[in-house]
């Protein structure tokens, strides 16, 4: 049964790039910024000195989501 909230393409790409970025995260500046405050209100990152990063939650989604590995 899925019970995640829909992620549209774009935000599941700002989530791709964001995974990518790794520590250093992505600038709140980016053109992508409006998915990612929404993967922010969905908990699947946060900002900090104006930059994104990924949260445990937003890893693990993006194992399930882009990856497409089990739970």
């Amino acid at each position: 049964m899925w019970n995640e909230p829909y992620l549209e393409s774009c935000c599941r790409s700002a989530l791709h790039r964001l995974k990518l970025s790794g520590q250093s995260g992505r600038p709140a500046t980016v053109g992508d910024a409006p998915c990612l405050h929404r993967l922010e209100g969905m908990g699947l990152a946060r900002t900090g000195d104006d930059r994104f990063t990924l949260t445990e939650q937003g890893h693990a989604r993006h194992r399930t989501e882009i990856l497409k590995l089990p739970t």
